[in-house]
């Protein structure tokens, strides 16, 4: 019963997946019109793939990363942690119980942008770190690149139990997706606070939702009271 209803909750959200992508994408549109920070994000993105497919796929990291951002999550909700392994390819997280959000955690937080990212504020507070904008955004291009080519390869490689553990697929990549673009647009807020709105990309997501099941409901009364 409950994977059907999360099954339900896949699919009410996947518009919201698709507006909330094409939020993201003209946010971060905006954000790369600024051409140094188009540049070094992007070189960021170029640099880590090619390392990643040419010379070293940063597997260890990888796992290290995602096992503790289970055992985190786990930790926030409460659950007690009986033992963590990272090895090269591959580790695990035991725990007395689990959720949806400690299951799902490692696939939508990139760690790694988030620490680069406090990094990059909090060293703000105490100096002024303008000169450095350029490699920051070069960083998060990188760390970027790095969670999306590393979840991407994790999910869709191998018959990835978490996603069956979540609830299933359809509602764990629905989950995975709009988590994700969630994310990175509160980056993005962080780093360009006038470039971007969260509220006009919020209005503009639930508007789009609200609209395609208005006209998905109409159609099926329409169905109903023709065939009726």
């Amino acid at each position: 019963m409950l994977r059907l209803l999360k099954l339900c909750i896949g699919l009410l959200l996947l518009p919201t997946a698709v507006f909330t992508f094409a939020e993201t994408a003209r946010i971060l549109l905006a954000v790369l019109g600024q051409l140094n920070a188009a540049v070094s994000f992007v070189a960021g993105v170029v640099v880590y793939a090619g390392i990643h497919y040419g010379f070293y796929n940063f597997s260890r990291p990888y796992v290290f990363a995602h096992e503790m951002t289970h055992a985190l999550a786990a930790l926030l909700c409460g659950c007690r942690i009986k033992d963590v392994s990272v090895g090269q390819d591959s580790g695990y997280v035991k725990m007395d119980r689990c959720n949806a959000l400690v299951v799902l955690a490692p696939y939508f937080v990139p760690a790694y942008v988030i620490a680069a990212t406090m990094l990059y504020l909090i060293a703000g507070l105490f100096t002024d770190i303008t000169p450095y904008r350029q490699v920051f955004l070069f960083v998060i291009g990188f760390c970027t690149a790095f969670h999306w080519i590393q979840t991407f390869k994790t999910l869709f490689e191998a018959d990835q139990p978490d996603l069956h553990l979540a609830g299933g697929k359809i509602f764990s990549v629905v989950m995975i997706v709009l988590a994700n673009l969630l994310v990175l647009v509160l980056v993005l807020k962080a780093l360009f606070p006038e470039t971007v709105s969260l509220a006009a990309a919020g209005k503009n997501v639930a508007a789009g939702t609200v609209n395609v099941w208005r006209i998905i409901v109409n159609y099926i009364v329409e169905k109903a009271v023709n065939a009726a």
